[in-house]
């Protein structure tokens, strides 16, 4: 095929400027000579994205359970987040649970923070923190790191803190052995071995 612009007689280059100064007309103002543009500054490398840990990715996932959906009888495991909106009765091992305002959750909980709305019942873990808000109501076997309960928010049950559950198994040990005299320094009374029968 043949190119239109070779076939009107035209060149498909563009014409080439000397590179050279420009002459200038009389009466037009001296044009500074082009100052070469400063080099450009190395790009910042960002470092390698790293693979989250398994922490948190598992802090990304959120489970919602919505106004008027029941859920029983589960066992939720592997989940960031747990939303209680609805009625949830259920085990849940997590590393956060949040019950909003019309939420209830009646259950086995373990988890690292519980912020509490709605009403939860039953055996609560909350290692690190548990909030109860103005309108919640937690009641059932209740441990925590540290807590905080606004003013109107209701905690009943028994209610102990991580520290205090842990001294309390400590000294119940202790007692326990202080009972027992007879296990204390086994290892070091000898006993006499029974002698083989023929």
């Amino acid at each position: 095929m043949l190119d239109k612009m070779q076939l009107f007689g035209k060149s498909n280059e563009s014409p080439q400027r000397p590179a050279g100064p420009v002459a200038r007309r009389p009466g037009e103002p001296a044009m500074p000579p082009a100052r070469p543009e400063p080099a450009a500054a190395p790009a910042q490398v960002a470092p390698p994205a790293k693979a989250p840990d398994k922490a948190e990715a598992e802090s990304g996932s959120r489970l919602i359970v919505g106004p008027d959906i029941k859920l029983k009888g589960a066992e939720i495991s592997d989940c960031g987040t747990l939303v209680v909106e609805g009625r949830v009765e259920a085990e849940l091992d997590s590393q956060a649970l949040q019950i909003s305002q019309p939420g209830a959750f009646a259950g086995r909980v373990v988890v690292d923070v519980a912020e509490i709305q709605g009403r939860f019942e039953g055996d609560l873990l909350a290692r690190k923190r548990l909030v109860v808000h103005a309108t919640g109501q937690v009641s059932g076997k209740i441990r925590y790191g540290k807590v905080v309960v606004e003013e109107g928010g209701d905690l009943s049950g028994d209610v102990r803190s991580l520290a205090s559950e842990q001294a309390a198994a400590a000294s119940s040990s202790a007692a326990g052995e202080a009972k027992r005299p007879e296990l204390v320094g086994l290892e070091a009374v000898a006993r006499p071995r029974p002698a083989f029968q023929k």
